[in-house]
């Protein structure tokens, strides 16, 4: 059932809130400050001496010391403009990601809804010629071992059929790697397809099936 609302037409009184947000605006705004800053000559040519005149230098150099400050006021206003603008850009963008795969950083494997096959990837340090892929449960058993043989340097993918796991909760992997008798660094990486982005603090953030949020720049691969 849909609750009606009602809004009042009664008009409020200013909030603090309201009044400190108009006096920051009053407080940053380059005419404003300009204009202060020629009230307060005016205020002080008035006032002074007259057997002791302010000196043209001193005028001038509070001349251009508010015509400077004005400027960079002015500038710090275009580069906050410029990186809304490009904030904005950034999450258009990245909107063609919607519905892609990618591939980050983790040992969590997501099933793909329509088949129940996870895929994942592994990056080897240098070649291997014994690699296996552990499958882990949630409390750390061996489900599953699949043997990749001898590997070359560089990226490589596999995928496991999740229909046989009855369990509950997330599954994830190991990859072991070694070269006669000694390890080689493996780096272990999920796909996952993206469902959203946005912007969070200025930057592009990426929501993903499994419920994480990524920046773009943690993104190793898109297909």
């Amino acid at each position: 059932m849909i609750t009606p609302t009602t809004s009042s037409t009664a008009t409020s009184p200013t909030t603090p809130a309201s009044t400190a947000s108009s006096s920051n605006a009053a407080t940053t705004d380059p005419a404003a400050m300009q204009d202060r800053f020629l009230k307060l000559l005016v205020a002080q040519i008035n006032s002074q001496d007259p057997m002791n005149p302010m000196d043209n230098a001193q005028m001038t150099s509070q001349m251009a010391q508010i015509n400077t400050v004005n400027g960079i006021q002015q500038l710090n206003q275009t580069l906050t403009s410029m990186s809304a603008q490009f904030s904005a850009m950034q999450v258009l963008q990245g909107s063609s990601m919607v519905g892609q795969n990618v591939l980050t950083a983790g040992t969590t494997l997501t099933p793909d809804a329509s088949t129940g096959v996870a895929s994942a990837a592994f990056d080897l340090a240098g070649a291997a010629d014994k690699v296996s892929v552990d499958i882990l449960s949630p409390s750390g058993q061996v489900l599953d071992s699949v043997n990749m043989g001898t590997l070359a340097a560089g990226r490589h993918n596999f995928d496991w059929n999740t229909s046989s796991y009855q369990g509950t909760g997330n599954v994830s992997y190991r990859v072991t790697a070694t070269m006669g008798q000694k390890p080689v660094t493996t780096t272990p990486l999920v796909q996952e397809k993206v469902l959203s982005v946005g912007a969070v603090n200025g930057a592009l953030s990426i929501q993903l099936q499994s419920g994480r949020s990524v920046n773009y720049s943690d993104i190793a691969a898109i297909f």
